[in-house]
């Protein structure tokens, strides 16, 4: 196994539910693994904690230390518990107060996140993407801003770019190195403007990413998502990320090419959600290389990429 000076970096940017599925097999390759992780949530737990302690949204930091913690089963649980009862702390997740608790007591978001990171044995690093709260924001194709990451898909309409306030807002050196310098940048799956984007549309990793040294992997979505991607194909995706990042900013993309059961179709179209159709002649317009694979997990309940699948295929990319 290689030691830790000559293991292959990889940087993995995202939130919501797809990337910690990534992280979940990617801890287990010798690689050195960093975690760039949007703070712009604001619904929920996450809303209130960083209304009332104006501190950055601890919701996908939280997911990501419960995907890339190495502790008992039943201190992850108590981690991810929510309270279903309690004046005040209802709908509150253990992980989040444990998150605001630790950014008290350090003074600061970041260092309270390494300190939980050393509590719960983490594999990797991992980086909000801003030591500070930020609001996302959306200009609609009818020239609506909505503001709040909770709020864009309700709006339901077409969403024509997102962007992030304060403008000056300064993502952590760290994370920033770690797109320039990593073997591998994954930008993982998850709803495509409040999830994906808010990481990329910072302007310091926007401009990391088209200049990247290693390369760019997009892991595509499998299904469409209401209020957000609702008809769009694997290339709208990917078209959507360079027009907010910039022409060169994506070297491949990772599709599911295997049929979509039936139930899951069916189960799926009640949310107004169908599968992402690859569309191969436009993506290789777009300069992406295609790998294409089938990366569901059949035994999940939601369709779910499958983590070892996933883990497998992105790190032969670079010979781990």
């Amino acid at each position: 196994m290689a030691n830790g000076k000559d293991k292959k970096k990889v940087a993995v940017l995202g939130g919501g539910t797809g990337m910690p599925v990534l992280l979940r097999g990617l801890k287990h390759y010798p690689i050195s693994l960093s975690a760039i992780v949007t703070v712009a949530d604001d619904g929920g737990s996450s809303g209130r904690l960083r209304t009332e302690m104006s501190m950055p949204a601890p919701g996908d930091i939280r997911n990501v230390i419960a995907a890339l913690s190495e502790v008992e089963p039943i201190m992850e649980r108590l981690f991810q518990h929510r309270f279903q009862n309690g004046n005040g702390l209802m709908g509150h997740s253990m992980g989040n107060l444990i998150l605001a608790a630790m950014t008290a007591v350090t003074g600061d978001f970041y260092n309270g996140i390494k300190e939980i990171a050393r509590v719960f044995n983490v594999k990797g690093r991992i980086y909000p993407i801003a030591n500070q709260n930020v609001f996302l924001h959306a200009e609609m194709f009818d020239g609506e801003i909505v503001i709040g990451e909770s709020n864009i898909p309700l709006a339901n309409k077409r969403i024509k770019r997102v962007f992030v306030e304060p403008k000056a807002v300064e993502p952590l050196p760290e994370a920033v190195q770690a797109v320039r310098e990593s073997d591998l940048v994954v930008i993982s799956p998850g709803s495509l403007y409040t999830s994906t984007l808010p990481n990329l549309v910072v302007p310091q990793i926007a401009d990391a990413l088209r200049e990247a040294k290693g390369q760019v992997v997009y892991v595509c979505n499998v299904m469409t998502q209401a209020g957000e991607t609702g008809g769009y194909s694997a290339a709208d995706h990917a078209q959507a990320i360079i027009d907010h990042v910039g022409k060169g900013c994506i070297d491949k993309i990772l599709v599911h090419n295997k049929q979509i059961t039936k139930a899951a179709r069916i189960k799926y179209a009640e949310e107004n959600a169908d599968p992402v159709v690859y569309d191969r002649d436009r993506l290789k317009q777009l300069g992406m290389e295609i790998i294409e694979a089938d990366i569901i997990d059949e035994k999940q309940t939601r369709l779910r990429h499958d983590t070892n699948k996933v883990a497998q295929l992105l790190c032969s990319l670079i010979d781990v």
